[in-house]
């Protein structure tokens, strides 16, 4: 029996992968439709005459930045824009198609897939960002796609204040079939994640990911936590964790900026996962903060299901966000 006759559809492995990424290329599409409807209509609006003059980068610049792009990248873009094109005829699709391509540009160094390091058992992630950004229904997700990938995947429910967030990620845990650990409301979170490790290694997973809290009203406290659980999962994994993501809601728009500035004093961040891309029409934060922080981009997130979050690709993002037909 061939590959062929084994896959759906008598696809072959290439093919299946093709169609899910063609699929997930038109989610994004859709995902960023309020942003990117925004910037096209906006360019329209502007570039009602031919030429492209001072008046019409003035407002392609101020455009960019009220799609949170953010002032030094909305610069940047609308300078490269008049070295190449400044007096010439242009139409908007154009404009697009060179934005969408200096984007890319500035996205490409960023966008880079979460590896497992199989020389770490279990390779530690450890999951932070404010209430509400996230974090859980991400743990949830990564987990589950881990776990379709033959990766032998726990969670620990470090989010130890909120009776919620144990019990969505319980719910994320079942469905995935990844043990969770977790203990009462208000136990202590790096007490938790040092057993949860301990649990981890003894089952000889291949990844442990770990829910934090996130409660930045007051800074010192949140601080002290993070720092305590990195050191308890220390005494047990020396170099653990080996992956920290910030998980961010894009709808927060420029106040991300704030918030990647907090968790980069608190712990060493060293990825971003970006959610709730659907729900905003604020995606150009995604680019901002690659331009200012070059921080990798993980994963991106455009709905609720378990394969609504997928690694995050820079051609159909900039793609996406300047209205444009993804690549094929």
């Amino acid at each position: 029996m061939s590959l062929r006759d084994l896959l759906p559809g008598g696809k072959t492995s290439d093919e299946v992968q093709q169609q899910y990424n063609t699929e997930w290329s038109l989610k994004l599409n859709e995902g960023l439709a309020k942003s990117s409807s925004k910037i096209v209509a906006g360019i329209g609006d502007i570039l009602t005459k031919k030429k492209l003059d001072d008046a019409a980068l003035a407002e392609l610049e101020d455009l960019l930045i009220s799609a949170d792009l953010g002032t030094a990248t909305a610069g940047k873009l609308t300078q490269a824009l008049a070295k190449n094109r400044f007096g010439r005829d242009i139409t908007p699709e154009e404009v697009r198609e060179f934005f969408a391509a200096d984007i890319r540009r500035i996205l490409e160094p960023v966008a880079r897939p979460l590896v497992i390091d199989p020389d770490h058992k279990p390779f530690v992630v450890l999951v932070v960002g404010v209430n509400g950004a996230g974090k859980t229904t991400t743990i949830g997700k990564i987990a589950h796609q881990l776990t379709a990938a033959g990766k032998k995947v726990s969670m620990a429910a470090g989010d130890t204040f909120r009776a919620a967030a144990v019990e969505q990620l319980k719910v994320w845990g079942a469905r995935a079939g990844t043990p969770v650990f977790a203990k009462d409301t208000g136990a202590d979170a790096a007490g938790l994640a040092f057993e949860a490790l301990m649990e981890a290694k003894k089952r000889g997973d291949d990844v442990l990911l770990i829910d934090t809290a996130g409660r930045l009203q007051n800074r010192d406290t949140l601080m002290q936590e993070l720092q305590k659980i990195v050191r308890a999962i220390n005494k047990v994994e020396p170099g653990a964790p080996h992956a920290t993501l910030l998980v961010l809601d894009a709808t927060v728009g420029q106040n991300a900026h704030a918030q990647v500035e907090v968790f980069k004093s608190v712990t060493g961040v060293t990825g971003l996962v970006l959610t709730k891309l659907d729900g905003t029409a604020k995606g150009g934060v995604v680019v901002a903060l690659a331009d200012k922080f070059g921080l990798p981009v993980h994963y991106v997130g455009v709905g609720e299901g378990a394969n609504d979050l997928r690694p995050f690709t820079s051609h159909n993002f900039a793609r996406s966000l300047m209205g444009l037909t993804p690549d094929p």
